[in-house]
């Protein structure tokens, strides 16, 4: 807000200096021949030619309706209905948890969002914080990862920001212990998919638990974090629609607003891989005794130096420091505070004898110092430390040791990631220390087309209602800076460098007299009083030459005084003449005394 209130004082004091210099312009245009009244003559001419303004348009209503889907799809939920049909709440318990936080109590409603633009769309709310949430819904059939690509998208709004907690789905997998009434954080999944924060730590999840040909077991795989900066997704309270797309060539995109932040190979670009090593390093292998690692060692033919002094400290007290002038010896440098009191409560007997807290000497205060004075301390120069001996080369140096490789027991080789294990429900298993997350616009697809189409008539007209209501160009600038500050630096630059350069322009431009000034006037034209000037200049330029070449010949003893008298007054007989001679030289050269050229 101050760097708001700094525009706003800037444009205002260029705006003042802008009307003072028109003033200025106005008040030295009687010397100018006067152009501006025939332009605004002109300007005004034009506006009376253009037709009365009329008041603009309203700003078209963006109307809401329901998204439909345009083709096969696994799951769609756009809760305009208006309930929570078809969605299942846990009332399951969290393990090795106190009762009191165990339960999945957290509430769900079916609300509009906050502030909405679009009277009519409604959200799944995760209404409580600081609880346990969880629900779920089956998909329509089960979803088998085969020839075909995997979409899942769905819009979330984090009304009141968010301190710390998710808003990530989960792909439950299909098994037959699935049983979404008592779906917890345990419950098997295929896919976890979407942002989560704590702290300063801005996350877009994708995870997929692979399952290990050799053994059975799952092992998650986390996709590398995105380059992108996520974080105004979570801080600017707007809607976003998040999209994984994981293609049967193990190729995924991860999506925010349609735009790519995040892609990769699943064999590639998830950690810990999804194929371990061929080979890994002997667990049984042990270094030999004798292997030696070191690259350098001391050189055993070294010898301390007879006058090495390993005992010489590295401080000495300086020898030639003085004791400063007015030190008090007998002064200490902290005494009890004579102001302090023995609290009433004190207790001998518990606390022991009270002694007044210590202070500062006050009597120091003006010393150079109090106590016993004592050399400052310096540097040694006969120091030399413990003698080492100087390091070489090893020549029995075998490099760093280690074990030797074996083919992996464990390895496989999946060359498939995709084909994961099929999942026939999606859920929203969250803690989160923040209320009122809005969720959206739920589809689990295999066309592309579909998904976007479904994303125009859900996200899209968000989007179109939120630019609809905004304030023109003005108002997005200002809620622009509102999120980042140094944008107010750019609108400072960018407006006043120009009104600041057009008041320079103006404040010191010169005006040239016009030629119609010398008409009315005797006065001299420019020409004329540049050649009167020269001149002047050059009969400076003698007048010293003269007087240099007199001081010289007063200097010489050999000159004789009668000669010297006679070169004077012919000097003054030449100077007598001069003013004649340069007068007519003056009238001469004048344009007006000026004889015509012959061509």
């Amino acid at each position: 807000m101050e760097l708001k209130w700094l525009l706003y004082v800037t444009l205002l004091a260029l705006g003042t200096l802008a009307v003072q210099a028109n003033d200025m312009d106005d008040d030295d245009g009687d010397d100018v021949v006067d152009i501006e009244d025939d332009l605004d003559d002109g300007i005004e001419e034009v506006e009376e030619l253009k037709p009365e303004t009329s008041t603009p348009p309203p700003t078209p209503k963006v109307t809401y309706k329901a998204p439909v889907p345009t083709g096969e799809v696994y799951f769609a939920e756009s809760f305009d209905k208006g309930t929570l049909d078809g969605w299942i709440l846990s009332r399951a318990k969290k393990d090795d948890t106190d009762d009191e936080i165990a339960k999945y109590d957290g509430k769900w409603e079916v609300q509009d969002m906050k502030d909405t633009k679009l009277p009519g769309d409604k959200g799944l709310v995760l209404v409580t914080r600081a609880k346990h949430h969880a629900i779920s819904s089956k998909l329509s059939k089960p979803f088998v990862f085969d020839t075909k690509p995997l979409i899942i998208q769905y819009e979330v709004n984090f009304q009141n920001g968010i301190e710390c907690g998710g808003a990530y789905v989960k792909l439950l997998s299909k098994t037959p212990e699935l049983n979404l009434d008592q779906f917890h954080d345990k419950t098997p999944y295929t896919i976890m998919f979407g942002p989560d924060k704590c702290g300063e730590d801005y996350k877009l999840h994708f995870i997929f638990r692979h399952k290990n040909p050799k053994t059975g077991k799952y092992e998650e795989k986390h996709a590398k974090r995105p380059d992108a900066d996520l974080k105004t997704y979570f801080t600017d309270k707007k809607t976003h629609l998040y999209t994984l797309v994981l293609n049967p060539d193990n190729s995924f995109e991860i999506l925010v607003d349609q735009t790519v932040v995040n892609s990769g190979n699943l064999l590639n670009d998830m950690s810990p891989p999804v194929n371990p090593p061929r080979e890994i390093e002997d667990p049984n292998d042990q270094k030999p005794e004798d292997w030696d690692e070191r690259p350098k060692i001391p050189d055993p033919d070294a010898v301390k130096p007879d006058d090495w002094d390993e005992d010489a400290p590295a401080k000495i007290a300086d020898e030639n420091a003085v004791k400063p002038e007015g030190w008090l010896d007998d002064e200490p440098e902290y005494v009890a505070d004579p102001d302090a009191e023995k609290p009433e409560d004190w207790d001998e007997d518990m606390d022991g004898e009270w002694e007044a807290p210590q202070i500062a000497n006050p009597k120091c205060e003006t010393a150079p110092g109090c106590g016993t004075w004592q050399r400052p301390m310096i540097d040694n120069p006969n120091y030399k430390g413990k003698w080492k001996p100087p390091m070489i080369d090893n020549v029995n140096y075998q490099g760093i040791w280690k074990p030797r490789k074996i083919p992996n027991p464990d390895f496989f080789e999946d060359l498939e990631p995709f084909k994961m294990t099929p999942f026939s429900a999606v859920g929203l298993e969250l803690w989160s220390m923040t209320s009122d997350i809005f969720f959206d616009n739920f589809i689990i697809c295999t066309e592309r087309a579909v998904a976007d189409d479904w994303a125009s008539d859900g996200w899209g007209l968000k989007k179109a209602a939120d630019g609809a209501a905004e304030s023109g160009v003005v108002g997005q600038m200002m809620a622009a800076a509102e999120e980042r500050p140094w944008l107010w630096v750019v609108y400072i630059l960018t407006v006043a460098l120009p009104v600041f350069l057009v008041v320079l322009f103006y404040c010191s431009g010169k005006k040239q007299p016009s030629a119609a000034e010398y008409k009315k006037t005797d006065a001299p034209q420019p020409d004329v009083m540049d050649e009167e000037k020269e001149e002047e200049k050059d009969k400076g330029d003698k007048e010293e030459e003269e007087e240099e070449e007199a001081n010289e010949e007063k200097l010489g003893s050999d000159v004789d005084i009668g000669s010297v008298s006679q070169e004077e007054e012919e000097e003054e007989e030449e100077e007598d003449r001069k003013p004649a001679s340069e007068e007519e030289e003056t009238v001469n050269r004048s344009p007006r005394n000026r004889k015509p050229r012959k061509d």
